[in-house]
């Protein structure tokens, strides 16, 4: 038979830079993939895990038919049953207790066109309690930017990083967690940038940093309240930019008037000489840029936090410009698409509030679905629908989630799905929480199927469907589809392909309406939303000479703060954080199924400094245990002089590592304080 090979080029379904994966393939089968050096993202570079991708596709484990827990265990059945069963216990649910009882979890690393049906299908049912994994790691982005800046989402593109003169990373690993783009930070640095980066570790990142500020977990508020101190104290404020762009200004000048380095350094341990040189070197660079990631929004104090770090760009006049901005470095490979389809309970797509009468009616008559169909109140966020499992909600359909791993406080987590009615579980394999489902629906992975995704910096791009899933798996947005269907609800699910869904898209959020699946296809660099006809470019940097406010100026906000839920003590002794590893992703449901990265990284590991590691007499690579208030998990010691003594490092990879994290909340985001909880080691005497 005559080999027939094909390149057809992909997004990577890692992380949120978007590179692109130019797949080999030969007679409808993946054979290997090539380096996309022409690509403008990623110009043919790959990460470990990038490299590792193909892996998942031809995977041993992959569910292949749908799966219906019986009395006796497992037992696979046919779609028709398996559609049948959902909607018969879908539609139960809201018989006997109304659509509020149900929960839709969607997914950031599926397309704009999947998460976009996901949340059309909770709504159309009636209800807003639908959200994502956004609420885990960057709602506090939307909460904290969106009211001051007009939207939640990164002002320049990634390779701007390039053109900046001071390179400020707050909590973000980018070295190690965003790889490839690290190179524009490489560009910048060796043009005479200077780096500075705030962390409790000393990463990869801070390898090259000119400046390095240890600064303790759960403390970043108190860093940024003393810089905006110094600043404001040594003159180093933008006036200008701050009288013609912005308000607020007295507010958040008193808020911060006591804030000096020397309150802050024994709160957050870096010393006061370098939060004033940290000050000074962002304030003073002609242009500079802010890169932040889960070490500022993993907190109780998230949004306020985020605010700080806008605060700080405000102040200084560095935004709007190339080589200026914000940088909130998404994880998962579509969460800022996510969030743009309304993925979000408070959130239609958008981001057009679920309490706006106009924008419920807008969606009403665009989706034809009957006046009042839309709750004025917002829906459940993922906390409030674990929270409330098994209680006021009766059935969940969750859509590649595995919340059993990236939840916190997991324990509780488990407890609570197992009091559902109904549970449905959309995903790859069967994960951690797909084991505790009533019924698994076996889905595509991401060069099985077709759609658009929207990278960190508000890159939208096209990945075709270059090869067909494995035995009977089916994309979510098909699946959604056809599940509307047998709720009675196909005339508002008329689609035959995900072109089609995002035609709608184009028609209900004005951020996309230039994007259409042709153009992507003809423009595989993407197109930077907003993009508001066929003709426009995209913008790659926001708030050139407005921001998205109603009167186009900025709100600075006067910074608040709380005292940490969680503090170390006697029984407790240790500083516990948690974060990305380098070979690993989100839940590990890929990753850990990845026979050349588990080899590299196969197990749980706590990083803690020499002296502890001597104190507590452990030697490397020893099991221990760690014991917070809400569990214990074992893991094996990696001795590192990058932590500082009295703090403990635990990669979130892997299960049972969020049973010991807390789930108190941002007030304004819900998302949990993941980055700082009290733990003490005890050695493992037996297993």
């Amino acid at each position: 038979m005559k080999t027939l090979t094909t390149t057809a080029r992909t997004v990577c379904p890692y992380c949120a830079v978007g590179c692109h994966l130019d797949l080999v393939v030969e007679n409808g089968r993946v054979r290997g993939l090539d380096y996309a050096v022409n690509s403008p993202v990623n110009a043919g570079r790959l990460c470990a895990r990038g490299h590792a991708a193909l892996e998942i596709l031809t995977h041993p484990e992959r569910l292949t038919r749908p799966r219906q827990r019986a009395a006796y265990g497992w037992t696979t059945v046919s779609w028709n049953e398996a559609l049948d069963a959902a909607a018969e216990n879908i539609q139960r649910i809201l018989s006997s207790h109304g659509p509020q009882a149900l929960a839709f979890l969607t997914t950031a690393k599926g397309t704009n066109e999947e998460n976009y049906l996901i949340q059309k299908l909770a709504r159309t049912l009636g209800t807003h309690n639908v959200d994502h994994c956004a609420r885990l790691c960057h709602a506090s982005t939307l909460t904290g930017l969106g009211p001051m800046l007009g939207m939640g989402a990164a002002t320049n593109p990634l390779s701007d990083l390039a053109r900046s003169h001071c390179l400020f990373f707050v909590g973000s690993n980018l070295a190690e967690n965003h790889p490839v783009a690290f190179r524009w930070v490489q560009e910048a640095k060796d043009a005479g940038a200077k780096i500075v980066v705030a962390d409790p570790r000393r990463t990869p990142t801070a390898w090259i940093a000119d400046l390095y500020l240890p600064v303790r977990p759960g403390t970043d508020l108190a860093l940024l309240a003393a810089m905006l101190h110094v600043i404001f104290r040594d003159g180093l404020q933008n006036s200008p930019f701050m009288a013609q762009r912005t308000s607020g200004v007295e507010a958040l000048r008193a808020s911060v008037s006591r804030t000096d380095p020397s309150w802050a350094a024994p709160i957050t341990g870096v010393p006061a000489r370098d939060i004033v040189r940290a000050a000074h070197l962002y304030a003073k660079a002609p242009r500079a840029a802010l890169i932040y990631c889960m070490g500022v929004t993993q907190h109780a104090l998230g949004t306020e936090t985020v605010r700080a770090c806008a605060d700080l760009a405000l102040v200084t006049g560095h935004i709007g410009t190339q080589g200026t901005g914000l940088y909130p470095v998404r994880g998962q490979d579509n969460v800022q698409g996510a969030c743009d389809m309304g993925a979000l309970s408070g959130f239609l797509p958008g981001y057009r509030p679920v309490t706006d009468p106009q924008a419920r009616r807008f969606f009403e008559e665009a989706w034809g679905i009957p006046k009042g169909t839309l709750p004025a109140a917002s829906g459940l966020t993922v906390t409030d629908i674990e929270q409330e499992a098994g209680k006021s909600i009766r059935g969940v359909i969750a859509v590649g989630e595995n919340p059993l791993v990236t939840s916190p406080n997991t324990g509780r987590i488990r407890e609570a799905l197992q009091r559902l009615d109904f549970f449905m579980v959309m995903d790859l394999f069967l994960t951690e929480t797909a084991e505790l489902a009533h019924l698994v629906l076996p889905a595509a992975a991401w060069a099985e199927k077709s759609g658009s995704r929207t990278n960190t910096d508000r890159r939208v791009q096209w990945s075709p469907q270059v090869v067909p899933p494995p035995g009977q798996a089916h994309p979510d947005g098909q699946m959604v589809i056809e599940l509307a269907h047998r709720l009675g609800l196909g005339r508002y699910f008329s689609y035959d392909g995900p072109e089609a869904v995002l035609e709608e898209i184009r028609r209900v959020v004005p951020t996309y309406a230039g994007i259409t699946a042709q153009r992507l296809r003809a423009h595989h660099e993407g197109i930077p939303w907003p993009c508001l006809d066929d003709t426009h470019p995209g913008t790659p940097v926001l708030y050139e000479n407005r921001f998205a406010t109603e009167d186009g100026r900025a709100r600075l906000y006067p910074l608040e703060f709380g005292a940490l839920p969680e503090v170390p003590d006697a029984n407790y002794p240790y500083c516990l954080t948690t974060g990305r590893g380098k070979l690993h992703y989100n839940s590990g449901a890929m990753t850990r199924r990845t026979t050349s990265l588990m080899a590299r990284a196969p197990h749980l590991v706590v990083e803690l400094h020499p002296e502890d590691a001597e104190r507590e007499g452990f030697r490397p690579e020893e099991p221990v245990w760690v014991v917070s208030r809400r569990g214990t998990v074992k893991a094996r010691v990696h001795v590192t002089q990058a932590i500082r003594p009295g703090i403990v490092f635990l990669p979130f990879h892997f299960p049972d590592a969020n049973r010991l994290t807390q789930d108190v909340l941002d007030p304004w985001a819900k998302i949990p304080e993941y980055k700082s909880a009290s733990c003490r080691l005890e050695k493992v005497t037996r297993e």
